[in-house]
């Protein structure tokens, strides 16, 4: 039996799958965050004690005892500090963090954006990657920065707890800044610059690899009578790529959730300097394009809230369904924008409304915004050599009927929606079946493993290609206008 489990910033989810990957159970808990003086934190020893009773629990209900490999997958950025003990020293802290903006143009000034990207294979110095933080520590919270023995990143924390053993899996370390994606080692000048030594970081190690064995007295507690494996896993976005069967160059796996994430898998050698955000991948010497537009889901949450709050996403859908196209034009950038422009200052405009147009008619340009804004995305890829072929929709906005054909409209690409929802619990429990020789290779897993519900094919038009012309040209109108 294996068992899947995504460390989530909102919830920690497990699976657990019998030995023909049929799923036994699934549940979830809550992730509690302390937000005081515009910083954000959580217990890391609470997070993973709250995950071990999670797990106690299952085992327990189902009457299990005998796991033979967990494998992890979850969020990346979010930084825990450890003491010579192996305890952590403080909170940890969340990657939705944002006190460390100074330290971010202190860095920004000492290194290039060619430089970084060129090294990282990230486009921005973000108060989100760990190596920031850590520069914080330094500047304000001295007496941590002097006792820090290791530096971990939340899922090599988990790892940590539950084997002993420190490691740092290198699709996580892809997201802290200070890592190499293509030559597989920590940036020197980068730790140079932060001020720590590369023996305060986990020694590198590739996804999807087994770790050891899971501590006694934790299998002990959880009641297993056999020696369970723990499998680093990959990251969140790229779990959910093998869940979905995106293992190969060119299908793009789609998670509109509050942000709007599409991961693609490159041809090797990965090209350098796109302009694309680029990642180390989930398979050894493998990278993956990771642009994420904040421009997503969170812009027909807020189109909801503020002026539909009596009706339901689904009533949303149903009308739309019965309606055809308007004029109104959305730019969905109510947060800034990063991919593809990386404006900040861009913002969430209207154009076109008129006084026949409702509520359910904005709702419709909101959603074609954000299609737009993917368009976008594709187009950039293309640009960098890598012609998407089809899109995998997961998250929120692949529940609406409307939004998947909209997508499929604009970017001329089929939209498939898998038939499992949790894809990255799946991926990660496909990790660990792979890797316990359940399955020869990823390929093998896939092909037994996923299947889809639907399918949308394009139906382009002539009003449809006018209509992303007129975004894009209201975007440019509209990108130097200071409000």
């Amino acid at each position: 039996m294996y068992i899947g489990i995504d460390l989530g910033s909102t919830n920690i989810k497990a699976a657990i799958y019998n030995e023909n990957m049929e799923l036994i159970d699934r549940q979830s808990l809550p992730v509690e965050y302390i937000r005081e003086n515009g910083f954000v934190e959580f217990d890391a020893v609470r997070y993973v004690q709250d995950l071990e009773a999670l797990l106690s629990k299952m085992l327990r209900k189902n009457s299990i005892t005998n796991i033979h490999q967990i494998a992890f997958t979850g969020q990346a950025e979010s930084l825990v500090v450890l003491g010579k003990d192996g305890q952590p020293l403080m909170n940890a802290i969340s990657w939705m963090d944002e006190r460390s903006t100074a330290e971010c143009a202190a860095l920004a000034n000492r290194f290039s954006p060619q430089q970084c990207e060129a090294i990282t294979g990230q486009l921005a110095v973000l108060p989100t990657w760990p190596a920031t933080k850590i520069l914080w520590l330094k500047h304000n919270r001295p007496e941590v920065f002097q006792s820090a023995e290791t530096y971990m990143l939340l899922k090599d924390y988990v790892v940590y707890y539950f084997t002993g053993i420190k490691k740092a899996d290198m699709s996580i370390a892809t997201f802290s800044f200070y890592f190499d994606i293509y030559n597989k080692i920590y940036w020197q000048e980068m730790l140079d610059a932060i001020g720590i030594q590369i023996e305060q970081l986990p020694e590198l190690c590739e996804p999807c690899s087994v770790v050891g064995d899971m501590l006694s007295e934790i299998s002990t507690k959880l009641g297993l009578t056999t020696p369970c494996q723990i499998n680093v896993g990959t990251l969140d976005h790229f779990a959910g790529m093998i869940g979905t069967g995106n293992i190969s160059p060119g299908n793009i796996t789609l998670s509109t959730g509050t942000v709007m994430a599409m991961a693609v898998m490159c041809e090797e050698p990965a090209p350098k300097n796109t302009g694309i955000a680029m990642h180390y991948g989930f398979l050894p010497d493998t990278h993956v394009m990771l642009p994420v537009a904040e421009s997503g889901g969170v812009s027909l949450e807020w189109f909801r809230r503020s002026c539909m709050p009596e009706v339901s996403y689904d009533e949303i859908n149903a009308v739309l369904a019965q309606r055809s196209n308007t004029p109104i034009l959305f730019l969905p950038y109510l947060v800034g924008t990063n991919a593809p422009e990386f404006d900040s200052n861009a913002t969430g405009v209207f154009w076109g409304l008129r006084q026949e147009h409702d509520a359910y008619d904005m709702a419709r340009a909101v959603m074609e915004g954000v299609s737009f804004v993917l368009r976008k995305n594709c187009d950039y890829m293309a640009k960098a050599g890598l012609k998407p072929s089809s899109i995998i929709a997961t998250g929120g906005g692949a529940k609406s009927a409307i939004w998947c054909q909209l997508q499929a409209d604009i970017t001329g690409l089929t939209v498939r929606i898998p038939a499992e929802k949790e894809a990255a619990c799946l991926g990660a429990a496909m990790i660990a079946a792979v890797a316990d020789h359940r399955y020869n290779n990823l390929q093998e897993a896939v092909d037994s493993l996923v299947a889809f519900s639907t399918e949308y094919t394009p139906n382009s038009s002539a009003q449809t290609r006018e209509k992303y012309s007129q975004f894009c040209a209201l975007y440019d109108f509209t990108k130097n206008m200071k409000p």
